[in-house]
C-alpha cells in the first residue's frame, strides 16, 4: 500500500485520541514511521498525521501501518523563516512550499492551497524557543493553534511557551467568537525522539475514522487536549433539558445553565472554569477515583465555559475549546 487510506473501520461516532505533529527519521526525527506508529498505539492512540518538515510522506513509508483501528492523516510542519504551522489533510505528494516569511505576503496563498484540498492549517508552537519557532504571522486564516507542544518539555510536558500560547489563545477567544472567527486549540507532541509519541495529543469527537471526519472535529473545536491516554474529561454544559458539549454552542432562552466537568487520572489536582471575564471559579479534585465538578451561570453572565485541568505543581493536565453559551 503506497499511501495510507482517507478511513479506517474505528468505532463510529466517537472519541478519538491522536497526535496530529510527529517527526520520523525521513525529516528530522530519531524514529522510523514503523516505531512511531507502534509507540502512538502503545500511547493509547487512534491516529497520527504525517508532518515531515517542509516534505510529503514517502510513497510506501506510512500506507502498510494504518490498519482498521489506526487512521493516518497525510500532513506536513511548513517551516518558514517567521514561523511553523501544520498543514494537515493533504493529498498524497502535495507539498506546501515553506519558503516563505512574513515580509513576502505569501501566506494566504499558501493557505488557500491547503484549504482547497479540505485540509487544515494549525499555528504551530507560537512561542517555540529558538529561532524561526516565534509565530509572526496573523492568525487570520488559520484554522486552529496549537496551545501545547511537547518537544521542548524537557521531563515535564509542560513550560512557559505553552503556558504562554494558552494565555495569548485564552485573551482571544472572547472577541473571536462575538465576530463568529474564534480558532479553536489543539496539542500535539511534536515528537522528534523516543519517549515523546502522544503528550500531549488531541481528543476528537468524530463521525467516523477519517481523515475527513477527523479534520471536521477538530476544525469545529468538538475537541479537548489530554496530557496522556490516563486522562479523561467529560465536559456539559446543560439547560431546560438542552444539553451542549465542548465546541458546540447551547441555546440558554435566558436560563440558569449548569456546566459540570468530571475529571480521571488526575489526582489532587484542580479545574478552573474560564469565561470572558477570565478565570472565574476553581475547585479541586480528590485523591483517587474521578472527580466531580459542578458550576452554574447565565449566557448574561458567560459568553462561554472552558476548562483549564492543573497538576498540583500548576502543570496542564487537560484543557477543552470551549462550549458557547447564546
Amino acid at each position: 500500500m503506497s499511501f495510507p487510506p482517507t478511513r479506517a473501520v474505528g468505532r463510529g461516532s466517537a472519541w478519538y485520541r491522536g497526535d496530529c505533529h510527529v517527526h520520523s527519521v525521513h525529516s528530522d526525527g530519531e524514529l522510523s514511521p514503523a516505531e512511531l506508529a507502534v509507540r502512538a498505539r502503545a500511547a493509547g492512540l487512534d491516529f497520527i498525521a504525517t508532518t515531515e518538515h517542509n516534505s510529503a510522506a514517502l510513497p510506501g513509508a506510512w500506507g502498510h501501518l494504518a490498519s482498521d483501528d489506526f487512521l493516518i492523516v497525510l500532513g506536513e510542519e511548513v517551516t518558514t523563516k517567521t514561523g511553523h504551522w501544520l498543514a494537515l489533510g493533504l493529498a498524497p505528494g502535495q507539498v506546501v512550499d515553506g519558503n516563505h516569511q512574513v515580509r513576502d505576503g505569501l501566506i494566504d496563498q499558501c493557505l488557500d492551497q491547503v484549504h482547497r484540498g479540505g485540509g487544515l492549517c494549525v499555528v504551530a508552537h507560537p512561542h517555540a524557543p529558538y529561532p524561526s519557532g516565534d509565530f509572526m504571522f496573523p492568525f487570520q486564516g488559520f484554522d486552529v493553534v496549537e496551545v501545547w507542544n511537547g518537544l521542548w518539555t524537557s521531563d515535564r510536558p509542560w513550560n512557559a511557551d505553552n503556558e504562554a500560547a494558552l494565555a495569548e489563545w485564552g485573551r482571544s477567544l472572547a472577541a473571536d467568537i462575538q465576530t463568529g472567527s474564534w480558532r479553536p486549540a489543539m496539542g500535539n507532541s511534536d515528537t522528534h525522539l523516543e519517549g515523546q509519541t502522544g503528550t500531549p495529543h488531541t481528543v476528537v469527537f468524530a463521525e467516523e475514522l477519517s481523515t475527513e471526519a477527523i479534520l471536521a472535529g477538530i476544525g469545529s473545536g468538538r475537541s479537548w487536549i489530554a496530557e496522556t491516554a490516563y486522562v479523561d474529561v467529560s465536559f456539559t454544559a446543560r439547560t431546560a433539558g438542552r444539553v451542549a458539549g465542548v465546541g458546540e454552542r447551547l441555546t440558554t432562552q435566558g436560563g440558569q445553565v449548569d456546566v459540570r466537568a468530571v475529571i480521571h487520572g488526575v489526582p489532587m489536582g484542580t479545574v478552573t472554569f474560564h469565561t470572558d471575564r477570565g478565570k472565574i471559579h476553581r475547585a479541586s479534585l480528590p485523591g483517587a477515583g474521578p472527580g466531580a465538578v459542578q458550576w452554574g451561570t447565565t449566557a448574561e453572565d458567560s459568553m462561554f465555559v472552558r476548562i483549564e485541568v492543573r497538576h498540583p505543581n500548576g502543570d496542564v493536565a487537560a484543557l477543552s475549546n470551549p462550549i458557547i453559551l447564546t
